[in-house]
């Protein structure tokens, strides 16, 4: 099982000096495994570097369910706050899907996971996609904690009072017996909402 406490992984990575001239049209996964735990984990995956997208690709591709994730994983480390919906003050779970969605896609969300969870279509937990929402049973009650899927049976979520904005692995204990299932929403469902 591989955890990885990511507090503080929110901020761009540096490149190594000697490689910056070469690698100006590169995104860089960071130099310091140590400090970039999420540069670790996608390079012990084989990923490697990819040359920049021009402004107006970047742009586009922020209105994908790829660009949802991204968006969400620009937000690890943020601190967990009951009702909070932006960075400057923190997130809760659903405060995080909320401005993800929002920032990403332009898809307006209902407030709580539950209203979430009535949202968009089911999907069997063998067809997740990067950017379906996961619902969790945390407080007694279904569909009272939300997240986003990333792939590779992880997700994204703002998890409790103490905590920060992080992934966690699905099949860990805690997560895969409070889990409730998977909704897709797709964009432009929401946006006149």
């Amino acid at each position: 099982m591989l955890a990885l406490m990511l507090a503080g992984c929110g901020t761009s990575p540096t490149r190594p000096a000697q490689q910056a001239s070469v690698m100006d049209d590169v995104d860089w996964y960071g130099a310091n495994d140590q400090s970039d735990p999420i540069a670790a984990l996608l390079r012990s995956k084989g990923a490697q570097p990819t040359a920049r997208k021009p402004q107006s690709a970047r742009e586009d591709a922020a209105q994908t369910p790829t660009g949802l994730v991204s968006t969400a994983m620009t937000l690890l480390g943020i601190r967990y706050r009951y009702g909070g919906n932006t960075p400057d003050e923190g997130f809760d779970c659903s405060g995080l899907v909320t401005y993800a969605f929002q920032q990403s896609l332009g898809m307006k969300l209902p407030r709580n996971a539950a209203e979430m969870a009535r949202l968009g279509n089911q999907i069997d937990r063998g067809d997740l996609k990067a950017g379906d929402l996961v619902f969790f049973n945390t407080l007694g009650r279904r569909y009272s904690h939300v997240g986003i899927y990333v792939g590779d049976n992880s997700f994204v979520h703002s998890p409790s009072s103490g905590g920060v904005v992080r992934v966690e692995n699905m099949d860990m204990r805690y997560w895969k017996k409070r889990y409730n299932g998977a909704r897709r929403l797709e964009p432009g469902l929401l946006a006149s909402r």
